[in-house]
């Protein structure tokens, strides 16, 4: 589940007892030190997807990592693990719709750690389903407000820090359903996602020059809290649908995330990669 979201599973599912019969075993490979030295930022990161990118940073030799959300238990106790895995960290209670919440977050990063060199925008939030006649105006600014103007307030604070810290990268969570949308009901989410595509596309273009790479990944049907209350019946289907026949792991969609924000993807600018298991190939 990202950060962000008030979403929980529905009976019966829960990312850990689920993940084995949707997901199976985890393939991921061995970390290669590909973020060693480097000082990350994983905005929304209590869970899902952005916890396993902060634990997946630690692992890739990241020196400091700082992790936002708003469930300090959580974050705490992320941070801990984080400096078991030998990385410094700092946990830092903030709601990603408040500007200065993210002000205070890159300032707080800069003060105690000198710079930032890497940034996940992970935080979102995704509407009960409901047709779009029947969605209010409360619920599109809650959507928009937190997965568009909530990144776009967050990169204007980020890309002067890693500017001063001589170039870096970010990459922002989108969505497939910002490049396909075929379920009825999350209109809203689906409208937000490519929205943040396109305001990552066109950051991408300003930046690249100054030393900034920024990139996208888009996960298809991962295993968190968010995706089973996503209002999907019956989720075995939907995990036998995909090409590779299981859903995905949120450390499968961390690796992506790594890779984007590392030299290994030194010619990637603008890019949406797409985590789906083949979801928008199908």
């Amino acid at each position: 589940m990202n950060d962000a979201s008030s979403h929980t599973a529905p009976a019966g599912f829960t990312e850990q007892t689920e993940l084995s019969e949707l997901a199976g075993p985890i393939p991921i490979g061995t970390p290669a030190q590909r973020l060693a030295g480097r000082v990350c930022l994983v905005v929304g990161g209590t869970s899902g997807i952005g916890r396993a990118t902060a634990v997946r940073m630690a692992q890739e030799g990241a020196c400091a990592v700082v992790v936002t959300g708003r469930r300090k238990a959580l974050g705490e106790a992320l941070a801990d693990d984080i400096r078991r895995l030998g990385a410094k960290s700092l946990f830092v209670a903030a709601d990603v719709t408040r500007e200065a919440d993210i002000a205070s977050t890159i300032a707080q990063t800069m003060a105690q750690f000198g710079r930032l060199d890497a940034v996940f925008n992970n935080a979102g939030f995704q509407e009960s389903r409901a047709r779009l006649a029947d969605q209010t105006d409360a619920v599109y600014s809650q959507v928009f407000d937190t997965n568009v103007r909530a990144v776009f307030h967050a990169m204007r604070h980020e890309i002067p820090a890693l500017l001063a810290s001589g170039g870096g990268t970010i990459v922002n969570n989108t969505s497939v359903s910002g490049v396909r949308n075929p379920n009825a009901g999350l209109s809203l989410y689906g409208a937000s996602k490519a929205a943040l595509n396109s305001l990552t596309r066109a950051a991408a273009m300003e930046y690249a020059p100054s030393g900034i790479r920024i990139n996208a990944v888009a996960p298809g049907r991962v295993v968190t809290a968010m995706m089973l209350a996503s209002g999907i019946a019956d989720m075995r289907s939907v995990a036998a649908g995909l090409p590779l026949k299981r859903m995905g792991h949120p450390e499968e969609v961390a690796a992506a995330v790594v890779w984007l924000t590392s030299s290994e993807s030194s010619y990637v600018v603008g890019h949406v990669l797409a985590a789906d298991g083949g979801f928008l190939a199908g």
